[in-house]
């Protein structure tokens, strides 16, 4: 069998970590290979050394049956290998056209020749149906939309090898299912495709093979169709892995967040939430369930302080909170994890130490008469670090851009479950983790929900919603189609109230249908 990449006892060390440790892997061509492993296995270091973007320490890369040296990225497009990477590699208020053609534009005489480029991506949008627009800003599309604009970048660029690093992270469940149809078509034209993800689920609906690493070193390659999701978990974490929360029937207490008809503008200045009411109380998870985009980013920031709510009020165990600023709701009993972990969770140039102390930097045993306690704060962070198994090359003074995705997001639930708060805004919480942290985080969640604390749930995963709430308050449009039990509702009927249709208007319907 000739292979279109053959990566060969790949060794690749950092300062403190060996990432990847005498690695092989191949790829076949027409097919989806996933590269599945823990967050911080290695798995983007050692895609990153085939896009040239390292260089390996020892071991060897064929290409189609060739050994080469890939040096940088310019080297490995000229080989017909591109990627589209977990964090995409934009330029917001330049066109779609604009981003795909940066760097090899073509040339009309002296000027550029936007038009040509332009026809060819409509055309290839339409041959890989895409659905694209070359003329629309990256800034007014959306995200699904932008990972599109990265996979035609490939395309543009004659690609026949497609690195996706994480390609699923930031999608809603509708964009997914779309990735996959695009991928599967990919693949029928003849393309080779590598899946960087931990996401098993995806892995059964598209990949042929999956090869597995742990902590940098290579368990084995297995056929999908054959091995079970369960097989795939043990051999990416080593154990056993508990796909359902065991959570016990408790009452839920005493009212800790209250909103009475809370309105907020969206960043178009639009009103995004309307009239919404809800409470969560003591010992419960209260789940967020919408499509993407309907009022849940406008119902998190107002509840944190980090939008204003137009009307409306907010309470956090009976006082008003409405006009307070961030930090006051923090020392009122308030922890947030945020959606975007970049830019609401750290800061990328600070250190883990100094991240985790972002909050409390100036409360003791952090400071004392303005001077920070460095000792105190290297230790704290360090508990976290252990506690939430949050790898990194250099301990707690890595800076966390260093760190993989998987190990900034269990950095930050660390960092706010640390707090012990009263209420926890947690939205996303898993997203891009592997099934092992994702696992663990769950049961931290239950366990403060077991602790008697108040926890607000915000998922795009229905899967989640359901797997960890108590009550599931659903959103359509920025208003509140209705407030069902978990154990008394379906994914199915949660799904059709997501699209706004309340409960009892979905009853009359049946009811006529069947009169009909």
């Amino acid at each position: 069998m000739e292979y279109v990449v053959e990566m060969l006892n790949i060794r690749k060390e950092f300062p403190g970590i060996v990432a990847n440790d005498d690695i092989t892997l191949n790829l076949k061509k027409g097919e989806i290979l996933a590269l599945l492993g823990e967050n911080g296995a290695g798995k983007s270091t050692l895609m990153g050394i085939l896009f040239g973007m390292n260089q390996p320490d020892s071991g060897s890369i064929r290409i189609n049956g060739s050994e080469v040296q890939i040096s940088n990225p310019n080297a490995a497009n000229d080989l017909g290998i591109g990627m589209v990477h977990q964090h995409f590699k934009l330029v917001h208020n330049f066109t779609i056209t604009e981003n795909i053609i940066l760097g090899i534009e073509p040339k009309a005489w002296l000027t550029i020749d936007i038009k040509a480029a332009s026809k060819r991506i409509r055309e290839l949008s339409e041959l890989y149906g895409l659905n694209v627009d070359p003329d629309a800003k990256i800034e007014d599309v959306s995200v699904g939309m932008q990972q599109r604009v990265e996979i035609l970048k490939m395309l543009y660029r004659n690609a026949e090898i497609l690195i996706m690093d994480e390609p699923t992270a930031v999608l809603t469940p509708q964009e997914i299912s779309e990735l996959a149809n695009i991928m599967k078509r990919l693949v029928s034209e003849g393309k080779s495709i590598i899946l960087i993800t931990h996401k098993l689920k995806e892995i059964k609906a598209v990949a042929d093979r999956c090869t597995v690493i742990r902590r940098g070193k290579l368990i084995g390659t297995v056929d999908v169709a054959t091995t079970s999701q369960e097989e795939m978990a043990e051999m990416m974490v080593g154990r056993q892995v508990s796909f359902k929360v065991d959570k016990e029937q408790q009452e839920a207490g005493e009212v800790v967040l209250k909103l009475e008809d809370i309105s907020v503008l969206n960043s178009r200045k639009v009103m995004g939430l309307k009239n919404f009411s809800l409470e969560v109380r003591a010992g419960e998870i209260v789940g967020i369930a919408g499509v993407e985009g309907n009022g849940q980013t406008e119902l998190v920031e107002a509840i944190t302080g980090l939008r204003k709510a137009e009307a409306g009020r907010i309470f956090l165990k009976g006082k008003d909170i409405t006009e307070l600023p961030i930090r006051s709701r923090i020392r009122h009993g308030m922890a947030h994890i945020p959606e975007d972990r970049h830019k609401r969770g750290l800061v990328l140039d600070y250190t883990l130490e100094e991240n985790m102390v972002l909050e409390l930097y100036d409360c003791p045993p952090f400071s004392k008469n303005g001077l920070l306690n460095k000792a105190d704060i290297r230790s704290y962070a360090e508990e976290i670090m252990k506690h939430f198994d949050v790898r990194s090359g250099q301990g707690a003074i890595s800076v966390a851009r260093s760190l993989s995705g998987g190990n900034q997001q269990k950095a930050i639930v660390g960092r706010e479950l640390e707090q012990n708060p009263e209420l926890l805004i947690a939205v996303q919480p898993t997203r891009g983790l592997d099934v092992g942290s994702i696992e663990y985080i769950h049961k931290r969640l239950v366990e403060q929900r077991s602790k008697g604390k108040a926890i607000l749930l915000v998922s795009l995963e229905l899967s989640e919603i359901f797997n960890l709430s108590d009550r599931i308050a659903i959103v359509s449009n920025g208003e509140l189609v209705g407030v069902v039990d978990a154990d008394k509702t379906s994914e199915n009927e949660v799904g059709l109230m997501m699209t706004g249709i309340k409960r009892g208007e979905r009853l009359e319907a049946q009811n006529d249908q069947r009169h009909k």
